[in-house]
């Protein structure tokens, strides 16, 4: 994951899981991302900075690395999936079109998981 995106604004990555991998077990990956930021930075961090998505059907999750608590929760949570499923059973990709300098919003994010 190329974090250099976070510096022009595009700071929204999507990822997108190949079958097998099993996307309630993803969902728990990401939330375990989401728990270990969390015991870094407080609950309170994770709630303001932290923005993420999921679209089980179409197999997508969405992150906003905005913040650097964002960042945070899509580094741990590739190298958590990069270990639990392995390299190639997943793509990253950052989301274009997020270059005003506004945080996008969880509603934002629930799209751009579409």
């Amino acid at each position: 994951m190329n974090t250099e995106h976070t510096t022009n604004g595009r700071a929204v990555y999507r990822l997108t899981f190949s079958i097998p991998v099993n996307m309630d077990a993803v969902e728990e990956t990401l939330l375990l991302a989401v728990l270990a930021i969390g015991c870094l930075y407080g609950e309170s961090a994770i709630r303001l900075d932290a923005g993420y998505a999921i679209d089980k059907d179409k197999r997508v999750v969405v992150i906003n690395a905005h913040t650097r608590i964002g960042c945070a929760v899509a580094r741990v949570f590739v190298g958590f999936c990069m270990s639990e499923f392995g390299e190639g059973t997943f793509g990253v990709s950052w989301i274009a079109g997020s270059g005003s300098g506004m945080t996008p919003t969880n509603e934002s994010l629930a799209e751009a998981a579409l």
